[in-house]
């Protein structure tokens, strides 16, 4: 079983940068991949960036080079630093496992990017 808690959303401007967590329990957390998600309301949940248990990372396209996904096996923890922000990259944000597990979403935490 895994619980996850999403935070460090916010309101930021075009071109700034946020960092998120995802602090994390469950005593798998350390052999499991683990993963960023965004959904815009009306839209499809999607998954922005993952990273397996040992450290390797793959972003989608609009992210890279914007974005980096780390994790922190003894704190059991996963950070979302995002830079460079777009107004496209307003969303709620949620961590998972990767694939995601139906039972491990949770509230999420919401950036929106705006002047």
């Amino acid at each position: 079983q895994v619980q996850l808690v999403e935070s460090g959303g916010g309101l930021v401007q075009p071109g700034g940068s946020l960092r998120l967590s995802c602090a994390a329990s469950g005593s798998i957390f350390s052999i499991i991949a683990m993963g960023w998600y965004r959904q815009v309301p009306g839209e499809q949940r999607e998954l922005v960036a993952r990273i397996s248990s040992s450290g390797s990372t793959i972003y989608v396209d609009s992210v890279k080079g914007r974005f980096t996904i780390s994790r922190d096996n003894i704190k059991t923890t996963v950070h979302l630093q995002m830079s460079s922000l777009k107004p496209e990259d307003t969303a709620v944000y949620y961590c998972n496992t990767y694939p995601p597990h139906t039972n491990y979403w949770g509230q999420g935490t919401r950036v929106t990017v705006s002047a």
